[in-house]
């Protein structure tokens, strides 16, 4: 594809992100940026939520795992799906009766300040670094594609695509996020689609040729039950599926803004369901995608680029099919990776001004002002993380922080699991420290598993072992009933 293809492209779908973007973020209040008034219908939030949960990193990443991994992500999605109902029929109910705007308030309600500042910053340091990481591979991407033909800088690259980011959230915060991510949600399953479509054009297959081609291929094997120490092994995937979806959606102040802007805690209830089913199916397209394209690069004597992350991005923007794939896929991968960027700034500002700086309180127009202050400062902050990759350009450092990331929800979910299913007090001023620990020890474990544990390799069940930690730690915290009676004697004397 030529650079000035991708760029009209990416000005088109722009132009039609910020025409959505504008007519549902008019006349929206600070309610309306932080939970969209609680007005949005469920099945338009069911079906925005698809395209949320699937950024530019998956775009490119699912159809190359298949590779080394198979479809054994589907048993990782299938945790997900049990997750999407833990929170649906757990957490969902419990923000709606206490009508939070941001979900860590629970913790401060629960515990106190320790633990609420805890779970933001938490939550703020995990998302930043994820946002950013997502939006710099999407950089990467459109270095090669559009700016350095035109000799241009990565750091305008990053500039520009920051201010984007900016520019179609500040209005409309969650509002209008609801609406793009719908459109997103529609360039994806279209790109993928016809993606599938034209590939098996290529190959010559029919619908018939196409199943058959997809399920005699050993590339398509779900289930793995035979190697426990194998990072595919079925009940790894499928437990840390459950966990994960718990605590990076139902603990995600990102993911949760759209499931609390629904009418009811009912209408929140099937919207998660009914999206968490409709991502099984849109996962499996991205995988049968993968089969065709290794299928496509096996015919033509191809040789599979070492990473197979380059694998979708080589094939369709190259010359082997016609333009219309290289579009789509600049659609696919634009549409899901700022989408992506964009409700994670807006998540990103409603927790560091309702949680950090605890400005929930103030009259609408200087809280109007402070959050747009705040918008614009995550934007700048963004934008420099982005930079800095871009001078690492070291691709361990980029696991390096999505490991981080990772790690950063154990300690929210070990918090939450402790506060629902416990009736405990907790020294609460102590809470830092057990967080913290718990990553140190879990990185520990992970390091030395296979010296250990007879060559076990710790993989995805680590947010649980993570979140174990924390909650054991909690007990540790625990203020004896008897002390409060002597601590009361005491007063009273």
């Amino acid at each position: 594809m030529s650079p000035i293809a991708v760029t009209i492209t990416i000005i088109a779908y722009f132009a039609l992100l910020f025409t959505v973007s504008y007519i549902a973020g008019r006349k929206t209040d600070n309610e309306g940026f932080f939970v969209g008034n609680r007005k949005s219908s469920w099945y338009v939030v069911a079906f925005a939520m698809i395209g949320s949960t699937i950024s530019g990193v998956t775009f490119v990443s699912v159809p190359g795992m298949v590779g080394s991994s198979c479809f054994s992500y589907l048993q990782m999605v299938l945790g997900f799906i049990v997750g999407q109902f833990i929170i649906a029929f757990i957490l969902v109910p419990l923000f709606y009766r206490m009508n939070l705007v941001s979900i860590y308030e629970y913790l401060e309600n629960r515990f106190g300040t320790s633990s609420y500042r805890t779970g933001a910053w938490f939550f703020f340091i995990s998302k930043m670094l994820g946002a950013a990481v997502r939006l710099f591979l999407v950089c990467l991407t459109l270095q090669l594609l559009v700016f350095e033909p035109f000799h241009l800088p990565f750091i305008l690259n990053v500039a520009v695509t920051v201010a984007l980011v900016w520019l179609y959230t500040f209005r409309g915060g969650v509002k209008s996020l609801i609406w793009t991510d719908s459109l997103k949600t529609f360039c994806l399953v279209v790109s993928v689609v016809l993606c599938i479509y034209y590939i098996a054009s290529d190959l010559k297959l029919n619908f018939g040729g196409l199943v058959n081609t997809i399920s005699d291929s050993d590339l398509s094997r779900i289930f793995f039950f035979d190697d426990i120490n194998d990072k595919r092994y079925f009940f790894k995937q499928f437990l840390a599926g459950v966990f994960t979806v718990i605590a990076m959606n139902g603990l995600d102040q990102d993911m949760m803004q759209r499931n609390l802007s629904c009418k009811n805690f009912r209408d929140s209830q099937k919207n998660m369901i009914t999206s968490s089913i409709s991502q099984f199916f849109v996962i499996l397209l991205f995988l049968m995608l993968g089969v065709l394209l290794y299928t496509f690069v096996a015919q033509q004597g191809l040789t599979a680029p070492s990473k197979s992350d380059e694998l979708f991005p080589m094939i369709a923007t190259s010359s082997y099919f016609p333009d219309i794939v290289g579009i789509l896929f600049i659609i696919g991968l634009v549409s899901s990776a700022y989408s992506a960027a964009g409700s994670a700034l807006t998540a990103l500002t409603t927790s560091f001004t309702v949680d950090i700086l605890h400005a929930k309180r103030k009259e609408e127009v200087t809280l109007s002002k402070l959050r747009k202050r705040v918008h614009i400062s995550m934007a700048v902050v963004m934008g420099i993380v982005i930079f800095v990759f871009g001078l690492l350009n070291n691709t361990s450092v980029i696991d390096a922080v999505y490991t981080l990331a990772s790690y950063t929800y154990g300690p929210i979910l070990g918090l939450f699991a402790f506060g629902i299913f416990t009736k405990k007090q907790i020294n609460d001023k102590y809470i830092p420290f057990v967080a913290i620990l718990s990553p140190i020890l879990c990185y520990i474990l992970q390091s030395n598993s296979e010296a250990w544990f007879n060559g076990y390799q710790i993989s995805y069940e680590l947010l649980i072992l993570n979140a174990f930690f924390t909650f054991l730690g909690l007990c540790l915290l625990i203020i004896r009933k008897d002390k409060h009676v002597v601590s009361a004697t005491r007063s009273i004397k």
